[in-house]
């Protein structure tokens, strides 16, 4: 187990990553990284290094002073980082208990909650005295990446397009276009192949529209709702929490909104109008602003609300938002009252449109309801593992940052049913050496560095519940690296034991360092039996499954006899279903009526009373020969669109040229829109036989290929490929008339080899494929002969 990076340094290299330049890795490796294939500004690294020296402008006494209170911070947030760790400890035990007392668990649940609100506003302090991440550099990093460039260039390409465009678009809804459609696809059959073929899981594609009861007894009719607020004026659509965040962040930093700015500056231009005096400084009561500079006190409530809108429910949320003078932040304009607006798609099923339902919000739904069937295909055994890939719909009241946040989006979804004393997988032998990069809950509160450690570890270790979860998350891992992520910018973060759902063991997110910060691409959740116990309770029917015992066991119970001569006088027609009741009550049923009996009480049984005479209790042996049980549940589920984004973003580079900087999307082969493209030097017609007899080959051997007979010259037809991410090419050229060869270039290296089309035709396909590298092409150069630029 070792540490990859720590402290403010860890704050900034978790930002600066792959993008290529005039940098190399010397600045990286001066971060604490090892390998960054990246650009890392030395004025970055110097700021760094910069951050632990405070006080350099500052007088000697009053340096002094702000480290002693920074240390004295310090040391407050060391004690209840730790202290938080003992109650997470406790919780987790807690929920573990099968005589779990629900009343405590809340309470501590609660208290953990709070301790978490006082150490991030102990962080608060701790940033302001000069400690802990400082975010300007981090800032400084992220603006190395050129995202518009590479909008322009997944826009410009048509990878994406914002939806009915023609229309003005609807925010949050994408087209994929020719190149983003197939990189998608490539990236969809890529999980599938490694997830559902490699574990043989079983496919399920399930209905998109649901109906409300299923949802109902999910939780997302009552629960999948944020607080939404409305500009009074322009009627644009904002949560409540998200505009209170923001509001609330420039008021503790002291940074006006440009609505206040403009406000100022309105007031004192008709304060020169009216001849006062003209270095008068402006008015500063703004409507919509508070000055917390001079209230030390409300800047520490303000800090400590912040730090607990998660939990901010309707009524207090109605009273900040006129409190705290919240207002439209592009606008300046007043804000209505929050409500609760679900964020689910509803709809009515038939003509009749009595039948109320919604466009799911997740895939997993349509597995628990099949759960019975899907036991009876796997021969009634588990465990089994079940896959679903499809689009979810969510309608986001605020979808911003691109695919990251859509209200149309695709799932791949497994849910993994298993014994839930016994949470193994076959296969986990496979993953358990693997290594990979972690942040677990207690480095997130105490060094706030990764640790790269194996999976086999992390579960004999306690840091990843057991071997079903951790066989998981090495899957992953390995999935992500074949996709061509950049792994120095990728881990598994733990959530902290007041983020995860009471009924939850354990739950990591996959995450992906962008230009927009770490981004939750996957999750993977020990959900236990939550699901299948809900949809049982709501509608019925026992989606559990058998343990049949090796051998058949003996146990002792205690049970409740009815008496039925007694039950037939008293109750006459009514007392059958009094026997039928009191027939199958066993064991704490049948103890609890017995006490209740006692003292000549009468109870209510099957909706009558009996009192003591009507019943007698005894225990009995009987033959057991296997149980029932509600299986635990594994869940990953990811988001492909957040993947695709993100893989855009570590595969994309700008390539220095001749005329103009050229984009390039380095994508692996096997996630590339078109394999090869080929390219003539000129439209010579004696070109057309050669040209047909190469997309009729490739056709042959199912690969995906682009004939470029545009006029430009062949550098501009190579940067367009570069673009679309095409890793190879092919050029026709005068040569190739008399000796039937023709060149194949690289991509990324931009090297170029010759040799006979069969020979060029057989190795694209190779190198497709997976099966050969470029390296492979380099270390036969009897067959394929370099080829340099001079030459063509």
């Amino acid at each position: 187990m070792g540490c990859v990076l720590g402290g403010a340094a860890a704050a900034v290299a978790r930002r600066v990553w792959w993008w290529r330049g005039v940098y190399g890795g010397t600045a990286a490796r001066e971060l604490g990284g090892s390998g960054w294939a990246g650009v890392v500004s030395r004025s970055v690294v110097q700021s760094v290094r910069a951050m632990g020296h405070r006080g350099d402008a500052q007088d000697g006494a009053a340096a002094t002073q702000r480290d002693a209170q920074l240390e004295q911070v310090e040391r407050e947030i060391e004690a209840l980082c730790e202290r938080m760790l003992n109650e997470g400890d406790m919780v987790r035990q807690l929920r573990d208990s099968k005589a779990c007392d629900h009343a405590e668990l809340t309470a501590k649940e609660q208290a953990l909650k709070q301790l978490n609100r006082d150490l991030n506003v102990l962080r608060v302090k701790q940033r302001e005295l000069g400690g802990g991440v400082q975010a300007k550099s981090a800032d400084a990093a992220a603006a190395l990446f050129d995202r518009q460039r590479l909008d322009l260039t997944l826009k410009g390409r048509f990878f994406i397009a914002n939806a009915f465009e023609i229309y003005g678009g609807v925010a949050g809804l994408y087209d994929y276009g020719p190149p983003g459609c197939a990189v998608k696809n490539h990236l969809t059959s890529l999980w599938r192949e490694h997830f559902v073929v490699t574990d043989n899981m079983m496919e399920l594609e399930a209905s998109s529209l649901t109906p409300m009861p299923v949802l109902k007894a999910s939780g997302h009719v009552d629960r999948f709702a944020d607080l939404l607020v409305k500009d009074s004026v322009t009627h644009d659509c904002f949560r409540a929490d998200h505009l209170l965040k923001e509001h609330l962040d420039a008021l503790i930093a002291n940074k006006p909104h440009p609505y206040v700015i403009a406000e100022r500056k309105k007031q004192a231009k008709a304060a020169k109008a009216k001849d006062k005096a003209s270095d008068a400084p402006p008015p500063q009561d703004v409507d919509g602003w508070i000055d917390l500079e001079s209230n030390p006190e409300l800047k520490e409530k303000a800090i400590n609300l912040r730090e607990r809108l998660d939990e901010v429910g309707l009524d207090e949320m109605k009273q900040c938002i006129e409190e705290w003078q919240v207002r439209a932040v592009e606008t300046g304009n007043k804000v209505t009252e929050p409500y609760e607006f679900n964020l689910m798609f509803a709809t009515a099923i038939g003509p009749a449109g009595i039948v109320p339902g919604f466009l799911r919000p997740e895939t997993a739904q349509g597995i628990f309801v099949n759960f019975k069937r899907l036991l009876d295909y796997n021969g009634g055994k588990l465990p089994f593992a079940v896959a679903q890939i499809g689009s979810s719909f969510r309608n986001e009241i605020r979808p911003q940052q691109g695919l990251l946040r859509v209200r149309e989006f695709t799932q791949a979804e497994i849910e993994y049913f298993v014994n839930p004393q016994q949470k193994l997988h076959p296969r986990f032998d496979e993953v358990a050496e693997l290594c990979v990069t972690m942040y677990p809950r207690r480095n997130q509160l105490t060094t706030h560095s990764c640790v790269s450690m194996t999976v086999a570890d992390a579960v004999k270790g306690g840091v990843i519940a057991n071997e079903a979860l951790g066989y998981f998350i090495g899957r992953t891992w390995q999935f992500v690296e074949r996709a061509g992520f950049n792994l120095e910018h990728v881990r598994f973060r733990q959530h902290l034991e007041h983020e995860m759902a009471h009924y939850a063991k354990d739950c990591w997110d996959l995450e992906v360092n962008s230009s927009y910060g770490w981004i939750e691409c996957a999750g993977l959740a020990d959900r236990d039996a939550f699901d299948l116990r809900n949809h049982t309770e709501a509608s019925g029917q026992e989606l559990n499954a058998r343990e049949v015992y090796d051998t058949v066991r003996y146990e002792t119970q205690f049970r409740a006899v009815p008496d039925k001569s007694k039950l037939g006088k008293a109750l006459k027609r009514e007392a059958a279903a009094v026997i039928q009741t009191l027939d199958a009550m066993r064991g704490d049923d049948a103890k609890e009526l017995q006490s209740a009996l006692q003292n000549g009480a009468k109870v209510a049984v099957a909706g009558h009373d009996i009192d003591a005479s009507m019943v007698n209790f005894e225990e009995e042996k009987v033959t057991i020969s296997g149980h029932n049980y509600y299986p635990g549940v594994i869940e990953p589920s990811f988001g492909i669109g957040r993947l695709l984004y993100c893989l855009f973003e570590h595969v994309f580079y700008v390539r220095p040229g001749d005329d103009e900087a050229r984009a390039v999307l380095a994508l692996r082969p096997a996630l590339a829109p078109i394999k090869v493209a080929i390219l003539p030097i000129s439209n010579k017609p004696a070109f057309a036989p050669i040209l047909r007899r190469l997309v009729d080959a490739f056709r042959a051997k199912r690969v995906l290929c682009k004939l470029d007979e545009s006029g430009v010259s062949i550098g501009k037809r190579y940067s367009r490929s570069d673009e679309l991410g095409t890793p190879f090419g092919i050029t026709v050229d005068f040569e190739s008339e008399a000796d039937d060869s023709v060149t194949l270039r690289e991509r990324d290296s931009t090297k170029q080899v010759r040799a006979s089309i069969p020979v060029i035709v057989d190795a694209v396909a190779r190198l497709s494929s997976g099966e050969w590298t470029w390296q492979s092409i380099v270390e036969q150069p009897d067959v394929f002969r370099p080829f340099t630029a001079a030459q063509e």
